[in-house]
């Protein structure tokens, strides 16, 4: 027990010191660039191209034309000659930016993620709810199309789903970090977004117990983050996340 109470301290000052634009900076991360245009749209395009070297994935970001969202099919088309990004080729990109102008002229990311969280309260209803649309609007498939989107899934998805739920805390988290643009949906329902430096501290401090990473560590994680903060598990994300890129994993040892 006293050993959780000093992690939870611990976790704590950690998350006060991170949570804050000085350290967001202080390593690439896609919010960097999302909070440059403090738009929806343009966060989930940053937070779903999130994966890879990070600095890579950063440096992609910062050229990347987010106004083609605004664009016609066609001049999407001409706009993404040449344009690629680790899995995704440059059809794919085409075809992802043609996906977010048909979604944008229907229905907010705001309206859209909501209403189906609303249901039951449930996070992992509206990541579903959100996947399937893209299947309704755009029937294109190909490997760098599908993994940049997700796969569907039936109750409980074997992915982590960690670009998803990252995206979701900066829309519901509100503070010198997180950008707070959806204001219905709770912070106390929101899940880890369980990467895989994330995944290796949790067990390094024991957190968590499962050694397989994947969606019920993720469960298990938020859960645990629960007992330090019921109505906002997921403040502890970020302080996480730069204690494994870091390296400073040591420190904090039980």
């Amino acid at each position: 027990m006293q050993n959780l109470i000093n992690l939870k301290i611990k976790l704590d000052e950690l998350a006060r010191e991170k949570n804050n634009s000085k350290a967001l900076f202080s390593a690439p991360d896609p919010l960097q660039v999302a909070k440059i245009y403090n738009d929806e749209f343009i966060a989930l395009i940053c937070a779903l191209f999130s994966y890879g070297n990070a600095k890579n994935m950063l440096n992609f970001l910062k050229k990347l034309d987010f106004n083609l969202i605004n664009l016609n099919e066609e001049q999407i088309h001409k706009k993404c000659k040449k344009l690629k990004y680790r899995f995704q080729n440059e059809q794919d990109i085409v075809q992802i930016f043609i996906t977010f102008r048909r979604l944008k002229q229907e229905i907010s990311l705001n309206e859209l993620f909501t209403k189906a969280y609303q249901k039951e309260e449930n996070i992992l209803d509206a990541i579903l709810v959100f996947i399937q649309k893209v299947k309704m609007l755009n029937n294109y498939e190909s490997y760098g199309y599908t993994f940049f989107f997700s796969k569907s899934f039936e109750n409980i998805p074997k992915s982590p789903l960690k670009r998803y739920n990252m995206f979701l805390r900066w829309m519901v988290r509100k503070d010198n970090l997180d950008m707070g643009l959806f204001d219905k949906i709770h912070t106390k329902d929101l899940l880890m977004p369980l990467d895989i430096h994330t995944f290796k501290t949790s067990i390094a401090l024991g957190l968590i117990k499962r050694k397989v990473y994947d969606f019920k560590s993720v469960l298990e994680l938020t859960n645990k983050l629960k007992e330090f903060d019921f109505y906002d598990p997921v403040k502890y994300d970020f302080a996480l996340y730069r204690l494994g890129q870091s390296k400073e994993i040591l420190k904090y040892g039980n």
